[in-house]
């Protein structure tokens, strides 16, 4: 396929004319008809009607112009910012984002990337902490914030830098916190708890602790959610686990209160990036974190 002449169709579908598209160009009509014509003969069909001198897209037209409006307009895109000199850019910065952290503590470790001095443009996806990581490997982020290290197998693929730890907290809505405070843990017994259905570390370090000072859990609910998680915590239906550092904003968000800290449950959290390559300056910004 010519690219030249799959541009000439862009704009004569864009303009809605040959007349107007040939000003744009700067070719003659009758180099645009021709051009238009070499196109569809290696198609293989018409890229458009003609209905009382306006040119209508067929349906192959329709086709031909959803594809080429996203190239020509990607391509225009880049040649507008490479046009920008190099510190004026705005960096780029894709985040993996382990479906297990809780999202407060998320924003708060890219939250220093935001703050950088040139524009930054951050997109950030949740998953799996293996898909994530099948992703980095990929190049289709750059960065990867989970509570768990690499498998010793791909650990050599990448770079681990640990970035908080935080001690947990037992949260619920005050009626059922005043329950729970009274001749802790022993007040746990058979209270309703809300459990993560994520596989997180510290979920199972909490269960641990649960089994070693003989609690005996009901769980009133699964969610594999941290922020409806704490949802039902308001409502009443049962107590939940969520990091300690972030105690204020939970509290204050959610309208909750904190029935225990439990110093023996941790949380932990990585920014993992690929072992080749030189990480940009938004994801330095991030792992910069663990050395203040």
């Amino acid at each position: 396929m010519n690219y030249r002449h799959l541009h000439y169709f862009w704009v004569i579908a864009r303009e809605g004319s040959i007349a107007k598209a040939s000003q744009l160009l700067d070719l003659t009509p009758q180099t645009l008809s021709g051009q238009l014509a070499t196109l569809e003969n290696n198609l293989g069909g018409a890229l458009f009607r003609r209905e009382r001198r306006r040119l209508i897209l067929t349906e192959l037209g329709k086709t031909v112009f959803q594809y080429a409006n996203e190239m020509f307009t990607t391509a225009q895109a880049l040649s507008d910012l490479l046009e920008q000199p190099p510190e004026g850019r705005p960096l780029t910065l894709a985040a993996g984002i382990s479906a297990s952290i809780h999202k407060l503590i998320a924003y708060q470790l890219l939250e220093p990337a935001m703050e950088l001095a040139r524009e930054v443009k951050l997109t950030c996806q949740t998953g799996s902490h293996s898909a994530l990581l099948d992703q980095l490997s990929r190049r289709e982020l750059d960065l990867v914030l989970t509570d768990r290290e690499p498998e010793a197998g791909e650990a050599s693929h990448f770079h681990t830098r640990q970035l908080a730890s935080s001690a947990m907290s037992l949260f619920a809505a005050e009626t059922l916190a005043q329950t729970l405070t009274r001749d802790f843990p022993r007040s746990l017994n058979n209270q309703p708890f809300l459990a993560t259905s994520v596989d997180a570390p510290y979920f199972t370090s909490l269960m641990n602790w649960f089994s070693a000072n003989r609690v005996k859990i009901r769980v009133a609910a699964e969610v594999d959610d941290s922020a409806l998680i704490k949802v039902f915590g308001r409502k009443g239906l049962g107590y939940f686990a969520a990091p300690t550092s972030i105690h204020d904003e939970v509290c204050r968000q959610y309208q909750v209160v904190e029935v225990a800290r439990i110093d023996e449950v941790r949380d932990t959290l990585y920014g993992i990036v690929r072992a080749s390559g030189v990480p940009g300056p938004a994801v330095e910004r991030i792992l910069g974190q663990a050395d203040q």
